[in-house]
């Protein structure tokens, strides 16, 4: 067990979009200095959690050896990150669920605990990180417990995450504008620009 060990916290890795940036490649399984892109931010939240989800719609036998527990979309035709947050929060173990998504490889364990601390202080009331007035509604952290209310708003027809937190009074984690440990590398031109943390 480390020392910054989350309890009650599962944590989610989204990998099921379609990856049209990628030119429809599953892009967590993008190869990126020598791993795919999943294996970046798995070897952060591996050790924090006991319950490792990733939210996936193809390549299953590849994504679990990264997880724990692997969900899918209960709904054909890719219909957004939203659909792998309900997976996950239908799945989780815990009271809190972290969503991360598979293409930000840079993510430390720092901003993780972070996340984790300050969605402690308010634990009924959902966590966004937010950069200057940009919000990253991927990298968030919902307690389970609100699951019931983003199912009536997904039902309703909403598909957008920023909105349903925004209206379930999500509160803000903010970090500096230029962050680097948030950038999605989603296309193999941002792939090509950005070098490992520790430039290995």
């Amino acid at each position: 067990m480390t020392q910054h060990w989350m309890a009650n916290c599962s944590i989610l890795l989204l990998a099921g979009g379609r990856g049209q940036r990628m030119g429809g490649r599953d892009k967590g399984l993008v190869e990126w200095h020598g791993r795919p892109l999943v294996a970046w931010p798995h070897r952060i939240a591996r050790p924090l959690t006991d319950d490792l989800l990733i939210s996936c719609n193809r390549n299953q036998p590849r994504y679990a050896a990264f997880a724990d527990r692997l969900v899918g979309d209960d709904a054909p035709d890719f219909q957004g990150p939203l659909a792998g947050i309900r997976a996950g929060l239908a799945a989780a173990y815990h009271p809190w669920l972290m969503v991360l998504p598979c293409d930000a490889p840079l993510v430390d364990e720092a901003l993780l605990t972070q996340l984790y601390a300050t969605a402690q202080q308010e634990p009924d009331t959902p966590l966004m990180v937010r950069r200057g007035a940009q919000w990253e509604p991927l990298f968030c952290v919902i307690p389970v417990s609100l699951a019931p209310a983003i199912e009536s708003a997904w039902q309703k027809g909403e598909r957008s995450n920023l909105k349903i937190l925004l209206t379930l009074q999500a509160r803000a984690l903010d970090l500096h504008i230029d962050d680097s440990r948030l950038a999605n590398l989603n296309s193999p031109e941002l792939l090509s620009q950005h070098m490992p943390p520790g430039g290995t």
